[in-house]
């Protein structure tokens, strides 16, 4: 079955997109730009050098983004080279990227709610944005069509 873009609409998948996206990237320090492109490479399921510079050409230049990604765990070589019959490494997502991905795809869905409590880094009442995010999560966690 194959759905279309009517049925994207009725799911409302990407109501609560932006505030999902916000709360990853503040819980795990990292930017909009590294997010949306592993969850590209996700997508892509193994993927080379070249594919990740292909992915990275539509987000703002970052020159250290390949080696702070693979450094903080979210990218692993799937297949080194050998300089003899594999002329370039293959790579794929970590373990810990796809359980985030997985994750904000269940939130999206409404299958699981973003966390409240005081541990959480997004959920406290430091600034007004602060307080403004926390009352869009109220919001979408008493919102029963999503």
């Amino acid at each position: 079955m194959r759905l279309g873009a009517q049925d994207l609409r009725e799911m409302n998948l990407f109501k609560y997109y932006r505030l999902v996206r916000r709360w990853a990237c503040k819980t795990y320090n990292m930017t909009d730009a590294d997010l949306e492109l592993l969850i590209y490479l996700d997508c892509k399921s193994r993927f080379t050098r070249n594919d990740f510079i292909n992915g990275a050409y539509t987000y703002s230049w970052d020159k250290k983004r390949w080696e702070r990604l693979r450094a903080e765990g979210w990218i692993d070589v799937w297949r080194h080279r050998n300089r003899t019959t594999i002329m370039y490494s293959v790579y794929k997502t970590s373990f810990k990227c796809q359980q985030l991905i997985t994750r904000i795809y269940r939130i999206l869905l409404g299958e699981e709610d973003l966390p409240t409590s005081h541990r959480s880094k997004f959920y406290n009442n430091k600034t007004y944005t602060d307080k403004v995010f926390n009352k869009a999560i109220d919001d979408m966690i008493k919102d029963k069509d999503r």
